[in-house]
């Protein structure tokens, strides 16, 4: 387990009366938006003795709820210049029992907001492995009307700048083990992806990150899956969604272009903030993957593909940015040779990411690509789209390998079916009132948007 120090002061190294040494305190902690609720925990914990901060690493917070503003190295260098710690450990759990038992502090110091909620077995396993050498767990009141949450909230709507959220999509795959992707359309569906959460269990779950989908971006649109809306029209749908979300965003460029227009594509993706770039190895022109005949279609070279990989590569200026390589060989009927063959050459020019796409009603060929990838000597995240075969489970993909899963269209395909049947409500019945059941208020509507009401 690593560990910083600071050196002790005079009163630190001091034994207490009777020779014995200065008790110790453990305070477990995120320390992502420090506030005064924080500072209270600490003084408190400073009058029992010497104060060890366990500071969650990113992966544990990220275990259970989202990821932290700022990463672990800037937020340890926040705790360990606050007066009254003395030491910070990393707590690689969201579980406090595996540094209680190697620390075995005289006591342990939090919240009592935790005797309640998601917390409360957590609470339980300190309070018993405590027992095991007499110490004690002391709970000061809960500081009211601030915390963490309302801090976060805060910040949402403020937003973020595209440095962050540029760097954010390679942090959660360093502290991740899947990354779960849902996809934005418009501002509206943007705050859906940006803020649905769900509790399953001990669990907060929502969505990592976004997916600007060509389908579903030309559908809003009312025009066909082919490429007729521009990257001009594209980025105005891109901006709308920036506006108001802070999560990182992945954006589905097609086939990229010509490498000379994938070259600029990338860099204006990049200093837009966007975190990752998805393109298909497919050339002429587009036409949706998932249509039952494509048999127009044509795959691109894999040199040619593998030059397009390189030149996008190269006209990016930071290190967070993805290209992330799409493998149509499964939906256009080349076989699994010639997928993983894909796969290790644009690897080798460069890819940082390989989506493997399939149409098929169910996974076994993906997870056959899958079992195959896993014996590469260099692989990058596996990237997958479970829009026709939607009965698998994340757990599964996780198991198989996979990293990001994306949810590419399912927002536009609810949402419709749900407008048609209120627009046919309302010529049946020649009014509105028997659609209201399946409407918003106007006052919820209102206060959906931020500063709408």
């Amino acid at each position: 387990m690593k560990t910083t120090k600071k050196m002790p002061s005079q009163s630190e190294a001091q034994t207490g009366l009777g020779g014995k040494a200065e008790k110790t305190v453990y305070v477990g902690m995120s320390a992502d938006l420090i506030h005064p609720g924080h500072l209270n925990i600490i003084r408190e914990a400073s009058q029992h003795g010497r104060v060890i901060v366990g500071l969650l690493t990113d992966g544990a917070i990220a275990s259970y709820k989202r990821l932290p503003y700022m990463p672990l190295e800037q937020r340890k260098l926040i705790v360990e210049n606050i007066k009254n710690v003395s030491e910070v450990v990393l707590q690689e759990t969201l579980d406090y029992v595996p540094n209680l038992r190697r620390l075995r502090p005289d006591f342990v110091v939090h919240g009592d907001d935790w005797r309640t909620g998601v917390q409360r077995e957590i609470r339980d396993r300190v309070i018993e492995t405590l027992k095991e050498w007499g110490g004690q767990l002391i709970e000061p009141q809960y500081t009211q009307g601030i915390s963490s949450t309302q801090l976060n909230n805060s910040l949402k709507e403020i937003g973020t700048t595209p440095g962050i959220r540029l760097k954010m999509l390679r942090r959660l795959l360093a502290v991740k083990d899947q990354i779960r992707v849902i996809e934005a359309h418009s501002g509206l569906t943007g705050l859906i992806a940006e803020k649905t959460q769900a509790k399953v269990g001990n669990e907060t779950r929502e969505f990592d990150a976004l997916w600007l989908s060509s389908l579903t971006d030309s559908t809003a649109k009312g025009r066909p899956d082919n490429g007729s809306v521009d990257l001009t029209s594209r980025l105005t749908t891109l901006n709308n969604i920036l506006e108001i979300t802070t999560k990182p965003i992945f954006f589905d460029g097609d086939s990229g272009g010509v490498p000379e227009h994938f070259a600029i594509m990338v860099k204006t993706l990049e200093r837009m903030g966007i975190s990752a770039v998805i393109i298909e190895d497919k050339v002429g022109l587009k036409e949706n993957s998932l249509l039952e005949t494509n048999g127009s279609q044509q795959q691109d070279t894999i040199l040619g593909f593998c030059k397009k990989i390189q030149h996008g590569k190269r006209a990016q200026v930071t290190d967070d940015f993805m290209v992330i390589a799409r493998i149509e060989s499964l939906i256009l009927g080349a076989g699994m040779s010639d997928a993983l063959q894909r796969a290790e050459a644009y690897i080798a020019a460069g890819a940082d990411g390989i989506m493997i796409h399939s149409k098929q009603k169910n996974p076994d060929e993906v997870l056959s690509f899958c079992r195959e990838y896993a014996s590469f000597s260099r692989r990058v995240p596996l990237v997958v789209v479970p829009s026709t075969y939607s009965q698998v489970h994340e757990k599964d993909l996780a198991a198989a390998g996979v990293r990001i899963v994306i949810y590419a269209n399912q927002l536009l395909r609810s949402a419709y079916p749900a407008m048609v049947r209120t627009a046919e409500s309302i010529l049946h019945h020649g009014r509105a009132l028997e659609c209201e059941k399946e409407c918003l208020s106007i006052r919820e509507i209102l206060r959906l948007i931020p500063g709408g009401e």
